[in-house]
Protein backbone atom coordinates (compact mmCIF):
# COMPACT_ATOMS: atom_id res chain seq x y z
CA UNK A 1 0.00 0.00 0.00
CA UNK A 2 2.96 2.34 0.53
CA UNK A 3 3.79 2.13 -3.15
CA UNK A 4 0.18 2.94 -4.08
CA UNK A 5 0.23 5.95 -1.73
CA UNK A 6 3.43 7.23 -3.34
CA UNK A 7 1.84 6.93 -6.78
CA UNK A 8 -1.21 8.90 -5.65
CA UNK A 9 1.01 11.64 -4.21
CA UNK A 10 2.98 11.88 -7.45
CA UNK A 11 -0.28 12.25 -9.37
CA UNK A 12 -1.36 15.03 -7.01
CA UNK A 13 1.93 16.91 -7.34
CA UNK A 14 1.68 16.61 -11.12
CA UNK A 15 -1.46 18.77 -11.23
CA UNK A 16 0.67 21.93 -11.40
CA UNK A 17 2.42 20.62 -14.50
CA UNK A 18 -0.92 20.47 -16.34
CA UNK A 19 -1.24 24.23 -15.97
CA UNK A 20 1.29 24.52 -18.80
CA UNK A 21 -0.42 24.70 -22.18
CA UNK A 22 0.62 22.10 -24.72
CA UNK A 23 -0.44 24.06 -27.79
CA UNK A 24 0.08 27.28 -29.72
CA UNK A 25 -2.75 26.59 -32.14
CA UNK A 26 -5.15 29.46 -32.99
CA UNK A 27 -7.83 26.76 -33.30
CA UNK A 28 -7.67 26.29 -29.53
CA UNK A 29 -9.58 29.59 -29.17
CA UNK A 30 -12.81 27.86 -30.19
CA UNK A 31 -15.03 25.90 -27.84
CA UNK A 32 -13.31 24.26 -24.88
CA UNK A 33 -9.93 24.23 -26.64
CA UNK A 34 -7.87 21.79 -28.68
CA UNK A 35 -8.87 18.19 -27.90
CA UNK A 36 -6.19 16.06 -26.27
CA UNK A 37 -5.35 12.51 -27.40
CA UNK A 38 -6.11 11.00 -23.95
CA UNK A 39 -3.86 8.02 -24.69
CA UNK A 40 -0.73 6.63 -23.06
CA UNK A 41 2.71 5.94 -24.51
CA UNK A 42 2.07 2.52 -26.04
CA UNK A 43 -1.21 3.69 -27.67
CA UNK A 44 0.51 6.67 -29.25
CA UNK A 45 2.96 4.49 -31.13
CA UNK A 46 -0.15 3.14 -32.90
CA UNK A 47 -1.55 6.67 -33.29
CA UNK A 48 -4.06 6.30 -30.46
CA UNK A 49 -5.45 2.82 -31.18
CA UNK A 50 -7.01 1.31 -28.10
CA UNK A 51 -10.72 0.37 -27.95
CA UNK A 52 -10.01 -3.31 -28.59
CA UNK A 53 -6.61 -3.63 -26.91
CA UNK A 54 -6.25 -5.75 -23.74
CA UNK A 55 -2.81 -5.58 -22.13
CA UNK A 56 -1.58 -7.19 -18.93
CA UNK A 57 1.50 -4.93 -18.70
CA UNK A 58 0.15 -1.55 -19.88
CA UNK A 59 -2.67 0.73 -18.69
CA UNK A 60 -5.13 1.26 -21.56
CA UNK A 61 -7.40 3.92 -20.08
CA UNK A 62 -9.02 4.47 -23.48
CA UNK A 63 -11.29 1.51 -22.65
CA UNK A 64 -11.78 0.80 -18.91
CA UNK A 65 -12.95 -2.77 -19.64
CA UNK A 66 -9.30 -3.59 -20.39
CA UNK A 67 -8.34 -3.20 -16.71
CA UNK A 68 -9.61 -6.75 -16.05
CA UNK A 69 -6.60 -8.04 -18.02
CA UNK A 70 -3.98 -6.47 -15.72
CA UNK A 71 -1.37 -8.83 -14.29
CA UNK A 72 -2.08 -9.95 -10.73
CA UNK A 73 1.56 -9.78 -9.59
CA UNK A 74 2.47 -6.22 -10.52
CA UNK A 75 1.71 -2.58 -9.94
CA UNK A 76 1.93 -0.53 -13.15
CA UNK A 77 2.93 3.12 -13.06
CA UNK A 78 3.08 5.06 -16.34
CA UNK A 79 3.99 8.70 -17.05
CA UNK A 80 4.49 10.54 -20.33
CA UNK A 81 5.82 13.78 -21.78
CA UNK A 82 5.91 15.22 -25.28
CA UNK A 83 7.71 17.86 -27.29
CA UNK A 84 6.56 19.29 -30.60
CA UNK A 85 7.36 21.70 -33.41
CA UNK A 86 4.43 23.21 -35.30
CA UNK A 87 4.53 25.09 -38.59
CA UNK A 88 1.64 27.50 -39.27
CA UNK A 89 0.88 28.58 -42.83
CA UNK A 90 -1.61 31.14 -44.13
CA UNK A 91 -1.57 33.02 -47.43
CA UNK A 92 2.08 32.15 -48.07
CA UNK A 93 3.24 33.27 -44.62
CA UNK A 94 4.85 30.60 -42.42
CA UNK A 95 5.76 30.63 -38.75
CA UNK A 96 7.05 28.00 -36.32
CA UNK A 97 6.29 27.37 -32.63
CA UNK A 98 7.72 24.93 -30.09
CA UNK A 99 5.98 23.27 -27.14
CA UNK A 100 6.77 20.77 -24.41
CA UNK A 101 4.06 19.23 -22.26
CA UNK A 102 3.57 16.85 -19.37
CA UNK A 103 1.01 14.51 -20.91
CA UNK A 104 -0.32 12.05 -18.35
CA UNK A 105 0.38 10.02 -15.23
CA UNK A 106 -1.56 6.80 -14.63
CA UNK A 107 -1.37 3.60 -12.59
CA UNK A 108 -3.04 0.20 -12.60
CA UNK A 109 -3.22 -2.95 -10.49
CA UNK A 110 -5.25 -6.13 -10.02
CA UNK A 111 -7.91 -5.76 -7.30
CA UNK A 112 -9.23 -9.31 -7.32
CA UNK A 113 -9.62 -12.21 -9.67
CA UNK A 114 -10.82 -10.88 -13.05
CA UNK A 115 -10.98 -7.32 -11.68
CA UNK A 116 -8.53 -4.47 -12.20
CA UNK A 117 -8.29 -0.86 -11.07
CA UNK A 118 -6.69 2.20 -12.62
CA UNK A 119 -6.33 5.84 -11.62
CA UNK A 120 -4.51 8.81 -13.03
CA UNK A 121 -4.35 12.34 -14.31
CA UNK A 122 -4.84 13.05 -18.04
CA UNK A 123 -5.66 16.17 -20.11
CA UNK A 124 -9.00 16.75 -21.82
CA UNK A 125 -8.42 20.02 -23.72
CA UNK A 126 -5.64 22.59 -24.14
CA UNK A 127 -5.91 26.33 -24.79
CA UNK A 128 -2.85 28.37 -25.76
CA UNK A 129 -2.55 31.03 -28.46
CA UNK A 130 -1.35 34.60 -28.94
CA UNK A 131 -1.53 36.39 -32.29
CA UNK A 132 -2.74 39.60 -33.94
CA UNK A 133 -3.76 40.98 -37.31
CA UNK A 134 -4.14 44.41 -38.83
CA UNK A 135 -6.54 45.92 -41.35
CA UNK A 136 -6.92 49.40 -42.84
CA UNK A 137 -10.44 50.79 -42.60
CA UNK A 138 -12.14 53.91 -43.87
CA UNK A 139 -13.47 56.54 -41.48
CA UNK A 140 -15.98 59.17 -42.65
CA UNK A 141 -16.05 57.84 -46.19
CA UNK A 142 -12.76 57.73 -48.07
CA UNK A 143 -11.26 60.90 -46.61
CA UNK A 144 -9.67 59.30 -43.55
CA UNK A 145 -8.10 55.92 -43.04
CA UNK A 146 -7.01 54.26 -39.82
CA UNK A 147 -5.29 51.00 -38.90
CA UNK A 148 -7.28 48.54 -36.83
CA UNK A 149 -5.33 45.96 -34.77
CA UNK A 150 -7.02 42.87 -33.36
CA UNK A 151 -5.05 40.95 -30.72
CA UNK A 152 -6.14 37.46 -29.65
CA UNK A 153 -4.81 35.50 -26.68
CA UNK A 154 -5.91 32.59 -24.52
CA UNK A 155 -4.63 30.06 -22.01
CA UNK A 156 -5.80 27.19 -19.83
CA UNK A 157 -7.56 23.91 -20.47
CA UNK A 158 -9.45 21.08 -18.84
CA UNK A 159 -7.98 18.12 -16.96
CA UNK A 160 -9.43 14.93 -15.53
CA UNK A 161 -8.44 12.98 -12.44
CA UNK A 162 -10.01 9.58 -12.96
CA UNK A 163 -10.62 6.33 -11.10
CA UNK A 164 -11.63 3.29 -13.12
CA UNK A 165 -12.56 -0.35 -12.60
CA UNK A 166 -12.69 -3.21 -15.09
CA UNK A 167 -14.39 -6.56 -14.39
CA UNK A 168 -14.70 -9.79 -16.30
CA UNK A 169 -17.99 -11.39 -15.14
CA UNK A 170 -17.91 -14.15 -17.79
CA UNK A 171 -15.20 -15.79 -19.82
CA UNK A 172 -14.28 -13.46 -22.68
CA UNK A 173 -16.61 -10.61 -21.62
CA UNK A 174 -15.33 -7.57 -19.69
CA UNK A 175 -16.99 -4.33 -18.65
CA UNK A 176 -15.58 -1.20 -17.04
CA UNK A 177 -16.11 2.41 -16.09
CA UNK A 178 -13.95 5.50 -15.64
CA UNK A 179 -15.31 8.19 -13.31
CA UNK A 180 -13.37 11.46 -13.44
CA UNK A 181 -13.30 14.83 -11.75
CA UNK A 182 -13.15 17.32 -14.63
CA UNK A 183 -11.83 20.78 -13.89
CA UNK A 184 -9.90 23.72 -15.31
CA UNK A 185 -9.82 27.44 -16.05
CA UNK A 186 -10.01 28.93 -19.53
CA UNK A 187 -9.25 32.59 -20.24
CA UNK A 188 -9.61 34.25 -23.65
CA UNK A 189 -9.37 37.86 -24.78
CA UNK A 190 -9.87 39.93 -27.94
CA UNK A 191 -8.50 43.49 -27.99
CA UNK A 192 -9.40 45.92 -30.78
CA UNK A 193 -7.32 49.13 -31.01
CA UNK A 194 -6.97 51.88 -33.64
CA UNK A 195 -4.17 54.12 -34.80
CA UNK A 196 -6.61 57.04 -34.63
CA UNK A 197 -6.83 58.10 -30.94
CA UNK A 198 -10.30 59.52 -31.51
CA UNK A 199 -11.74 56.00 -31.87
CA UNK A 200 -12.60 54.02 -28.76
CA UNK A 201 -10.78 50.73 -28.11
CA UNK A 202 -12.86 47.65 -27.44
CA UNK A 203 -11.78 44.61 -25.39
CA UNK A 204 -13.62 41.35 -24.80
CA UNK A 205 -12.65 39.00 -21.97
CA UNK A 206 -14.07 35.49 -21.64
CA UNK A 207 -13.54 33.41 -18.49
CA UNK A 208 -14.64 29.89 -17.58
CA UNK A 209 -13.98 28.07 -14.32
CA UNK A 210 -15.14 24.46 -14.59
CA UNK A 211 -15.61 21.91 -11.82
CA UNK A 212 -17.64 18.96 -12.97
CA UNK A 213 -17.43 15.25 -13.73
CA UNK A 214 -16.88 12.92 -16.67
CA UNK A 215 -18.04 9.30 -16.95
CA UNK A 216 -17.01 6.76 -19.60
CA UNK A 217 -18.23 3.17 -19.87
CA UNK A 218 -16.45 0.37 -21.70
CA UNK A 219 -17.02 -3.20 -22.85
CA UNK A 220 -14.81 -5.81 -24.53
CA UNK A 221 -15.38 -9.32 -25.81
CA UNK A 222 -12.42 -11.59 -26.58
CA UNK A 223 -13.00 -14.58 -28.88
CA UNK A 224 -10.29 -17.21 -29.30
CA UNK A 225 -10.33 -18.15 -32.98
CA UNK A 226 -7.49 -20.66 -32.59
CA UNK A 227 -4.56 -21.42 -30.31
CA UNK A 228 -2.64 -18.56 -31.94
CA UNK A 229 -5.40 -16.13 -32.87
CA UNK A 230 -7.65 -13.94 -30.75
CA UNK A 231 -10.17 -11.34 -31.89
CA UNK A 232 -11.27 -8.61 -29.45
CA UNK A 233 -14.24 -6.33 -29.98
CA UNK A 234 -14.42 -3.20 -27.83
CA UNK A 235 -16.78 -0.28 -27.38
CA UNK A 236 -17.04 2.80 -25.16
CA UNK A 237 -19.73 5.31 -24.30
CA UNK A 238 -18.94 8.74 -22.86
CA UNK A 239 -21.78 10.55 -21.12
CA UNK A 240 -22.54 14.01 -22.52
CA UNK A 241 -23.84 16.63 -20.10
CA UNK A 242 -23.67 20.25 -18.99
CA UNK A 243 -20.72 21.26 -16.82
CA UNK A 244 -22.51 23.34 -14.18
CA UNK A 245 -20.36 26.34 -15.11
CA UNK A 246 -21.33 30.00 -15.55
CA UNK A 247 -19.19 31.43 -18.37
CA UNK A 248 -18.48 35.16 -18.07
CA UNK A 249 -18.09 37.74 -20.81
CA UNK A 250 -16.76 41.23 -19.99
CA UNK A 251 -16.86 44.00 -22.61
CA UNK A 252 -14.65 47.02 -21.97
CA UNK A 253 -14.83 50.18 -24.10
CA UNK A 254 -12.18 52.84 -23.50
CA UNK A 255 -11.81 56.38 -24.86
CA UNK A 256 -8.03 56.95 -25.32
CA UNK A 257 -8.43 60.73 -25.20
CA UNK A 258 -10.43 61.00 -21.99
CA UNK A 259 -9.48 57.59 -20.54
CA UNK A 260 -13.14 57.04 -19.69
CA UNK A 261 -13.99 53.34 -19.50
CA UNK A 262 -17.35 51.64 -19.86
CA UNK A 263 -17.66 48.00 -18.74
CA UNK A 264 -20.50 45.56 -19.30
CA UNK A 265 -20.54 42.06 -17.83
CA UNK A 266 -22.62 39.11 -19.00
CA UNK A 267 -23.08 35.64 -17.54
CA UNK A 268 -24.85 32.45 -18.60
CA UNK A 269 -25.78 29.92 -15.95
CA UNK A 270 -24.78 26.34 -16.77
CA UNK A 271 -23.63 27.45 -20.19
CA UNK A 272 -21.00 24.86 -21.16
CA UNK A 273 -21.27 21.17 -21.98
CA UNK A 274 -19.34 18.17 -23.26
CA UNK A 275 -20.75 15.90 -25.98
CA UNK A 276 -21.81 12.30 -25.93
CA UNK A 277 -19.03 10.17 -27.40
CA UNK A 278 -19.13 6.65 -28.83
CA UNK A 279 -16.15 4.49 -29.73
CA UNK A 280 -15.89 1.03 -31.28
CA UNK A 281 -12.83 -1.00 -32.17
CA UNK A 282 -11.45 -4.35 -33.31
CA UNK A 283 -8.09 -5.90 -32.44
CA UNK A 284 -6.54 -9.10 -33.76
CA UNK A 285 -3.81 -10.79 -31.71
CA UNK A 286 -1.67 -13.43 -33.46
CA UNK A 287 0.83 -15.76 -31.82
CA UNK A 288 1.86 -13.19 -29.17
CA UNK A 289 3.67 -11.33 -31.95
CA UNK A 290 1.17 -9.31 -33.98
CA UNK A 291 -1.50 -6.85 -32.83
CA UNK A 292 -3.52 -5.16 -35.57
CA UNK A 293 -6.61 -3.07 -34.98
CA UNK A 294 -9.06 -0.42 -36.14
CA UNK A 295 -10.99 2.19 -34.14
CA UNK A 296 -13.88 4.52 -34.89
CA UNK A 297 -14.95 7.39 -32.65
CA UNK A 298 -17.98 9.69 -32.86
CA UNK A 299 -18.23 12.85 -30.75
CA UNK A 300 -21.67 14.46 -31.07
CA UNK A 301 -20.61 18.11 -30.84
CA UNK A 302 -23.46 19.19 -33.15
CA UNK A 303 -25.92 18.58 -30.30
CA UNK A 304 -24.13 20.97 -27.94
CA UNK A 305 -24.58 24.71 -27.51
CA UNK A 306 -21.94 27.33 -26.88
CA UNK A 307 -22.18 30.93 -25.54
CA UNK A 308 -21.60 33.65 -28.14
CA UNK A 309 -21.42 37.44 -27.80
CA UNK A 310 -23.01 39.38 -30.65
CA UNK A 311 -24.79 42.63 -31.48
CA UNK A 312 -28.24 42.27 -33.04
CA UNK A 313 -30.13 45.42 -34.04
CA UNK A 314 -27.61 47.50 -32.03
CA UNK A 315 -28.43 45.43 -28.93
CA UNK A 316 -25.53 43.45 -27.40
CA UNK A 317 -26.30 39.93 -26.26
CA UNK A 318 -24.47 36.94 -24.83
CA UNK A 319 -26.45 33.74 -25.22
CA UNK A 320 -26.24 30.04 -25.94
CA UNK A 321 -26.10 29.34 -29.66
CA UNK A 322 -26.76 26.22 -31.74
CA UNK A 323 -24.77 25.19 -34.80
CA UNK A 324 -21.33 26.21 -33.51
CA UNK A 325 -19.91 22.70 -33.99
CA UNK A 326 -20.24 19.60 -36.16
CA UNK A 327 -20.02 15.94 -35.18
CA UNK A 328 -16.42 14.73 -35.10
CA UNK A 329 -15.69 11.38 -36.76
CA UNK A 330 -12.28 9.77 -36.33
CA UNK A 331 -10.90 6.55 -37.84
CA UNK A 332 -7.63 4.97 -36.69
CA UNK A 333 -5.68 1.98 -38.03
CA UNK A 334 -2.64 0.68 -36.20
CA UNK A 335 -0.63 -2.28 -35.05
CA UNK A 336 2.35 -3.67 -33.19
CA UNK A 337 4.94 -6.35 -33.96
CA UNK A 338 6.93 -8.04 -31.20
CA UNK A 339 9.40 -10.89 -31.71
CA UNK A 340 10.87 -12.29 -28.51
CA UNK A 341 11.46 -10.57 -25.17
CA UNK A 342 14.06 -13.20 -24.18
CA UNK A 343 16.16 -12.90 -27.31
CA UNK A 344 19.80 -11.85 -26.99
CA UNK A 345 19.34 -9.78 -30.12
CA UNK A 346 18.33 -6.33 -28.89
CA UNK A 347 16.28 -5.48 -31.98
CA UNK A 348 14.18 -8.63 -31.54
CA UNK A 349 13.17 -7.50 -28.05
CA UNK A 350 11.67 -4.22 -29.31
CA UNK A 351 7.97 -3.67 -29.89
CA UNK A 352 7.52 -2.01 -33.29
CA UNK A 353 4.40 0.14 -33.64
CA UNK A 354 2.73 2.28 -36.31
CA UNK A 355 -0.65 3.86 -36.99
CA UNK A 356 -2.63 6.34 -39.11
CA UNK A 357 -5.76 8.42 -38.40
CA UNK A 358 -8.22 10.72 -40.11
CA UNK A 359 -10.70 13.01 -38.35
CA UNK A 360 -13.41 15.25 -39.73
CA UNK A 361 -13.60 18.83 -38.40
CA UNK A 362 -15.91 19.56 -35.48
CA UNK A 363 -15.24 23.31 -35.46
CA UNK A 364 -17.32 25.77 -37.42
CA UNK A 365 -15.53 29.07 -38.06
CA UNK A 366 -17.68 31.91 -39.39
CA UNK A 367 -20.19 29.30 -40.53
CA UNK A 368 -17.60 27.22 -42.42
CA UNK A 369 -16.12 23.84 -41.53
CA UNK A 370 -12.79 23.97 -39.75
CA UNK A 371 -9.68 21.97 -40.68
CA UNK A 372 -9.57 18.23 -41.32
CA UNK A 373 -6.98 16.26 -39.38
CA UNK A 374 -4.55 13.72 -40.83
CA UNK A 375 -1.97 11.99 -38.65
CA UNK A 376 0.57 9.18 -38.75
CA UNK A 377 2.85 7.75 -36.07
CA UNK A 378 5.60 5.19 -35.55
CA UNK A 379 7.35 4.10 -32.41
CA UNK A 380 9.12 1.53 -30.27
CA UNK A 381 8.59 -0.20 -26.96
CA UNK A 382 12.02 -0.74 -25.43
CA UNK A 383 12.28 -3.21 -22.53
CA UNK A 384 14.12 -2.02 -19.44
CA UNK A 385 16.24 -4.93 -18.24
CA UNK A 386 17.31 -5.41 -14.64
CA UNK A 387 18.22 -8.23 -12.29
CA UNK A 388 14.60 -8.87 -11.30
CA UNK A 389 12.49 -8.63 -14.46
CA UNK A 390 12.12 -7.17 -17.93
CA UNK A 391 8.55 -5.94 -17.59
CA UNK A 392 9.20 -2.19 -17.49
CA UNK A 393 9.04 -0.50 -20.90
CA UNK A 394 10.22 2.78 -22.39
CA UNK A 395 7.70 3.83 -25.07
CA UNK A 396 8.99 6.28 -27.69
CA UNK A 397 7.05 7.43 -30.73
CA UNK A 398 7.10 10.12 -33.39
CA UNK A 399 3.87 11.61 -34.72
CA UNK A 400 3.06 13.92 -37.61
CA UNK A 401 -0.29 15.76 -37.54
CA UNK A 402 -1.66 17.97 -40.31
CA UNK A 403 -4.60 20.31 -39.82
CA UNK A 404 -5.65 20.99 -43.38
CA UNK A 405 -8.02 23.70 -44.59
CA UNK A 406 -8.52 25.48 -47.90
CA UNK A 407 -9.84 28.55 -46.11
CA UNK A 408 -8.03 28.88 -42.79
CA UNK A 409 -4.61 28.33 -41.28
CA UNK A 410 -2.82 25.08 -42.07
CA UNK A 411 -0.83 23.39 -39.32
CA UNK A 412 1.90 20.76 -39.56
CA UNK A 413 3.04 19.36 -36.22
CA UNK A 414 5.93 16.98 -35.57
CA UNK A 415 5.68 15.52 -32.08
CA UNK A 416 7.90 13.22 -30.01
CA UNK A 417 6.10 11.24 -27.28
CA UNK A 418 7.99 9.54 -24.46
CA UNK A 419 6.26 7.31 -21.93
CA UNK A 420 7.89 5.27 -19.18
CA UNK A 421 5.99 2.28 -17.79
CA UNK A 422 7.27 0.92 -14.48
CA UNK A 423 6.04 -2.64 -14.05
CA UNK A 424 7.65 -4.33 -11.07
CA UNK A 425 6.80 -7.48 -9.08
CA UNK A 426 5.62 -5.51 -6.06
CA UNK A 427 2.98 -8.08 -5.11
CA UNK A 428 4.96 -11.23 -5.87
CA UNK A 429 5.83 -13.57 -3.02
CA UNK A 430 9.51 -14.42 -3.11
CA UNK A 431 10.59 -17.93 -2.14
CA UNK A 432 13.92 -18.38 -0.39
CA UNK A 433 15.54 -21.78 -0.70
Amino acid sequence: MKKVTVALLLAAFSVSAFAQSGTNSPYSQYGLGALSDQTSGFNRGMNGLGYGLRENNQVNFLNPASYSALDSLTFIFDAGISGQITNFEEKGIKKNANNADFEYIVAGLRLARHMGLSFGLVPFTNVGYNYSNQTIINVDGDNLKTTSTNSFSGSGGLHQLYLGVGWQPFSGLSVGVNAAYLWGNISKSVNNTFSDPAINTLSKYYNDSIKSYKVDFGIQYAAHLSKKDQLIVGATYGLGHRLNDSPHCRIVSNNPQTNVTNTQTYQIDNGLEIPTSIGVGLAWYHNDKWKIGADYQLQQWSKTQYPVYSIVNNIPQYKLTDGMFSDRNKVTLGGEYFNNERSRNFFKTLRYRAGVSYATPYLKINGQDGPKEYSVSAGFGIPIMNAFNNRSILNISAQWVRMDSQTFIKENTFRINIGLTFNEHWFAKWKVE
